[in-house]
């Protein structure tokens, strides 16, 4: 029962790491809106340089509180933006539910972590402990679009993430 105990004990505090073992950092950078640091990202993956199609992690650290309605509407914006009339208004509100899963109120020092999934999805952790698993492949290659993409709107963090500039 011990080595149960201890088995499950380890497969916890894996955390995403469980899905991406041999990942490491890609590179890391710092957002910031009008002077206020939102959160720090590093970029975890097991192939560098990132590849289209190979899994990957985004690692956020809040800096500031954030309530996960904004987290959301962010991101859902950014979605429209980048994504136009390609993502209906059904597929942003499946969406929308989704995130609202997967987020949480954030604090300053919580860690929200997202792994693409090529193929399958994304799945989301928070401190560590996985909080909703996305099955849509079109939504997680959106939603993590937002900092990939060469049309973000903070060029010089995709550049640290893809760790082609030093932060």
């Amino acid at each position: 029962m011990l080595g149960l105990l201890a088995a499950l004990g380890t497969s916890a505090a894996a955390g995403w790491q469980q899905a991406l073992p041999a990942a490491r950092v890609v590179g890391s950078g710092e957002f910031s809106w009008f002077g206020f640091k939102l959160y720090n990202a590093r970029l975890w993956s097991p192939v560098t340089p990132l590849a289209a199609d190979t899994p990957f992690a985004l690692e956020l650290t809040y800096r500031r509180s954030i309530s996960r309605d904004d987290l959301v509407q962010a991101s859902l914006d950014e979605i429209k933006r980048l994504s136009g009339p390609a993502v209906s208004a059904e597929q942003l509100s499946r969406w929308q539910a989704q995130m609202q899963q997967s987020f949480v109120d954030v604090q300053a020092g919580t860690v929200i972590t997202g792994v693409f999934l090529p193929g399958q999805g994304a799945q989301f952790f928070v401190d560590q402990q996985l909080r909703h698993e996305v099955r849509d492949p079109a939504f997680a290659r959106a939603f993590f679009d937002i900092w990939l993409d060469p049309r973000t709107r903070n060029p010089q963090l995709r550049r640290q993430l893809l760790g082609q500039a030093q932060p």
